[in-house]
């Protein structure tokens, strides 16, 4: 299946040279509509704008339009295949923009993985737009890009692999526990990956209420007395209250819930079997989850969900990105806050009125999710 699908991506792409078309808002079928698209009359916009900046929005595509970057150092489950191996991605990400919230989308790859260019180059280009969305940049360099570009811009910034990822594992969350009749605050949460989604995971879920998280990177169980430093020191202190260590298995003893954002085949059914009952297990790393569905259900998990559309429970990014910006764009919003993120996780949890073991989370196609979500956004 995995080989077919691959045959015929690569020929679609071939066929088409590429996902992205720029075409024209305005028609230019003769003279008279030239010499308002471009000279004589465009002259009277430019001296518009460029005495009221702030009516670029209005008047260009900076109201309509994000640029979706990446420096091509964690493209994926592929790692750091740089700009090019990165572009079809970036494309894909356009074609999502446009096709589930109607946002005008532009794919734009650096030829550089230096964080201080990445961010002179964004900030170089940002007036063009109303928003970025930044993309398979490594952690921790992605935590630092981030930062800085959000300080310094007064547009939204989201680093999609970061908060995309963390709202729906959120969404989901919410829905699964209420199947099995648990309290976030009260769950023991395991978190395998400490890398760019994990530790966004780890801060919504806190900002949620979650309070027994524990961290696993790859030397174990995150605690405060190891030597630690950066978003792993911070995250240190937002988790494992006391102060465990250990591996996967340590940590899962008596878990409630684990989220894998790590790689693949980590656990095993064995695992899964040292939580508690009606265990919930989101193993999402693409396109080899941590454990197989049937692996997990092995275990005794009752609630699965993976990063791959052939499984039930698709933890897709998609349901919140489109509809993130297409919000920011409407309501001119300038920062993508916690309460926002928050905020879109519940509105896409609420989508599915009764949740089952096998919907968590709203279809991939459901044209309700990206209007919820650009409502919550303000």
């Amino acid at each position: 299946m995995k080989g077919d699908v691959s045959k015929k991506a690569i020929a679609l792409h071939k066929k088409l040279g590429g996902k992205i078309r720029i075409v024209p808002a305005a028609p230019v079928r003769n003279r008279a509509e030239l010499s308002l698209v471009y000279t004589p009359g465009v002259a009277a916009v430019s001296m518009l704008v460029a005495g009221q900046p702030e009516k670029a929005r209005e008047y260009t595509m900076k109201g309509r339009t994000v640029a979706v970057i990446s420096d091509g150092s964690a493209v994926l489950g592929l790692g750091n295949i740089g700009a090019l191996g990165a572009l079809p991605v970036m494309e894909g990400k356009a074609a999502l923009f446009k096709t589930f919230a109607d946002v005008d989308a532009v794919p734009i790859v650096l030829d550089t993985q230096d964080a201080d260019q990445i961010v002179e180059t964004v900030l170089r280009i940002a007036p063009a737009f109303g928003g970025i969305n930044l993309e398979d940049i490594a952690a921790p360099k992605c935590f630092e890009i981030e930062q800085r570009l959000i300080e310094k811009l007064d547009i939204p910034v989201m680093h999609d692999d970061q908060h995309g990822t963390a709202v729906v594992v959120l969404a989901g969350l919410l829905n699964a526990l209420k199947v099995v009749k648990k309290e976030l605050k009260d769950s023991r949460i395991v978190i395998s990956g400490a890398g760019a989604a994990g530790t966004a995971t780890a801060k919504i879920l806190y900002a949620a209420g979650a309070r027994k998280i524990l961290m696993l990177d790859r030397q174990g169980i995150i605690a405060r007395d190891r030597m630690l430093e950066g978003h792993k020191k911070e995250l240190a202190f937002m988790t494992n209250p006391n102060i465990e260590h250990g591996d996967l298995r340590d940590a899962l003893v008596g878990a409630d819930v684990l989220i894998g954002v790590s790689g693949p085949g980590l656990a095993h059914a064995r695992d899964i079997k040292l939580m508690n009952d009606n265990a919930i297990v989101f193993a999402m790393a693409n396109p080899t989850p941590e454990i197989m569905p049937d692996e997990a259900k092995k275990g005794g998990a009752m609630i699965i969900a993976t990063g791959r559309s052939d499984f039930p429970n698709q933890v897709n990014n998609s349901f919140a990105f489109p509809g993130i910006f297409r919000g920011a764009l409407d309501h001119g919003v300038k920062r993508i806050t916690d309460e926002i993120k928050l905020s879109v996780a519940h509105a896409i949890a609420d989508l599915i009125k009764k949740p089952t073991a096998k919907q968590i989370l709203p279809d991939m196609f459901d044209k309700r999710v990206a209007k919820a979500v650009a409502k919550a956004v303000h």
